[in-house]
């Protein structure tokens, strides 16, 4: 009898699988940071910034969570962690998530000589320094104007090597200690017959922008014209901005769809035309808020079978109560539809959360128990300036706030309208479940140009807006468009005021600058 209780035994199966809950890390600071570390929970990595002077073979860690009941196979708090390649660290709980820790850490360096053509090749990996100097130049006679080859502060070079006469006929070798370790670096010097050069030309769709290069003391410029003119145009000096040997300009007042050819220009000299065809325009679908289309009693902002290019919130706040965004005929011309949004408490018996209005291109993708999953973003790869409309809000006293945001309440809400080009490669999305949340950054690296509109006041009719784009880099063509406006800055926090409302219409581009 006892053998035939052990063979049931053996046959018996657990068919109830463990359930599939990807194990996240909820937080994560360390010392030196320059900006919160991004925590992406789908890609399961996270990205901390670190200031030059920090050890990257050293960092230390004040501050490491993650899902209850998990463990991890490091304890980022016991000593100090080498970040110089991504770090490998595994939470398990039924089953094992592996995340990787990136380390993005920017040494500034430089090495400028007196009447140098262009900007000085710094290479890190190659351990070199290049500058360039104009033909007949004695090279064993310079005048090192600034240097700079390691973390502020903590560097030495050997030889010592301090602005003023320097001796480049001959690479010179220096050796760059921090952190108790030495790099062995090269610096040369060479001759070069062009006294200027168009480096690079950047067409958007009414602005060009222009890069060239000369010697440091020289004065540079641009000129353009439209291909097949004769007429070159002097590019106004107010415009170009310039950095030793280096200079830019941005050129306005152009015409979408046409080729330009710009050219560098010292004195007579002139630097090789780059020809270059400006981008299109575009319109902002539904930038207007005139098609909505109320699917049972949620509000979509586009027509029935339309392009669904702007969603909302309403399909998580609808769970629980009404939708607080909607259309109106209160417009800025006294026609055609607006967007009203508002912050509002949902819940059913008192039990629920704040909701802030808020639309957004891109789409509402699931509900999370009572939180949203968002994807934030449509394709796009144009380059506007600013972004117009009309918008008119009313604030309301903070009364509901997160317990990090606590000492908010009371003062008044705040809409947001911002807008960012970024370089994703597919819609970014947002939870906003304080288990995994994950909200837009706009100081993230993917990010290539931002702007908003902040505003807490009480406004008695609708007023015009524009708000100028910044980009960080006129090269960097974008893949994705965010547009978003909300009646309340932290509402993906669940914190606002009640009652605070916005309204929000005919939005627009700007392609050209002042």
């Amino acid at each position: 009898m006892p053998i035939l209780i052990l063979v049931l035994t053996g046959c018996i199966k657990n068919d109830i699988p463990y359930p599939k809950i990807p194990q996240i890390i909820t937080s994560i600071e360390a010392e030196g940071e320059i900006q919160p570390s991004v925590i992406d929970s789908l890609a399961f990595d996270v990205t901390i910034y670190l200031d030059e002077i920090v050890d990257i073979e050293a960092v230390r860690f004040t501050k490491y969570t993650y899902t209850p009941g998990a463990q991890s196979s490091v304890n980022l708090l016991e000593d100090t962690q080498d970040l110089k390649n991504p770090m490998i660290v595994a939470l398990s709980k039924y089953q094992t998530y592996y995340w990787a820790l990136y380390a993005r850490q920017t040494i500034e360096r430089y090495f400028t000589v007196e009447g140098q053509v262009g900007e000085t090749v710094v290479d890190p990996i190659g351990r070199r320094v290049i500058v360039s100097l104009p033909e007949g130049t004695d090279l064993s006679d310079l005048t090192l104007t600034s240097i700079k080859l390691g973390p502020r502060d903590i560097t030495t070079l050997a030889p010592e090597i301090k602005p003023g006469k320097i001796d480049l006929l001959h690479p010179l070798r220096v050796d760059v200690t921090a952190h108790g370790r030495t790099e062995i670096w090269t610096i040369y010097a060479t001759l070069t017959e062009a006294v200027v050069t168009t480096t690079n030309v950047d067409a958007w769709t009414e602005v060009v922008w222009a890069y060239g290069n000369c010697p440091s003391d020289m004065k540079g410029g641009f000129e353009y014209r439209e291909a097949g003119s004769d007429n070159w145009i002097e590019v106004p000096q107010e415009r170009v901005h310039q950095t030793q040997g280096s200079f830019s300009a941005s050129i306005p007042h152009l015409k979408p769809l046409t080729d330009y050819e710009v050219r560098a220009v010292v004195g007579d000299e002139k630097g090789m035309a780059i020809k270059v065809t400006t981008q299109s325009t575009a319109d902002i679908p539904n930038g207007g808020f005139e098609n909505w289309w109320l699917n049972g009693k949620i509000w979509f902002p586009y027509a029935e079978g339309g392009v669904e290019y702007w969603d909302t919130g309403n399909t998580g706040t609808a769970t629980l109560g009404q939708c607080n965004v909607q259309p109106t005929d209160y417009t800025p011309s006294g026609t055609g539809k607006a967007a009203m949004l508002d912050t509002r408490f949902v819940g059913i018996a008192g039990i629920g959360k704040l909701a802030a209005g808020s639309v957004f291109t891109g789409k509402f993708a699931a509900v999370d128990g009572t939180n949203g999953i968002l994807d934030f973003g449509q394709r796009f790869n144009l380059r506007p300036t600013r972004l117009k409309g009309y918008f008119q809000y009313k604030t309301a006293p903070i009364n509901y706030a997160a317990a990090e945001l606590a000492d908010l309440k009371g003062r008044p809400d705040t809409c947001h309208i911002f807008v960012a080009l970024t370089d994703w490669t597919a819609p970014f999305q947002i939870r906003t479940n304080p288990k995994n949340r994950q909200l837009f950054d706009k100081n993230s690296p993917a990010v290539i140009g931002y702007g908003e509109l902040l505003y807490s006041g009480t406004m008695d009719k609708y007023e015009e807006f524009e708000i100028n784009i910044d980009y960080r880099d006129t090269s960097r063509v974008p893949t994705y468009l965010l547009i978003t406006c909300a009646t309340s800055k932290y509402g993906d926090y669940f914190t606002g005021g009640t009652g605070a409302t916005l309204y929000v219409d005919d939005l627009s581009f700007g392609w050209d600058l002042p």
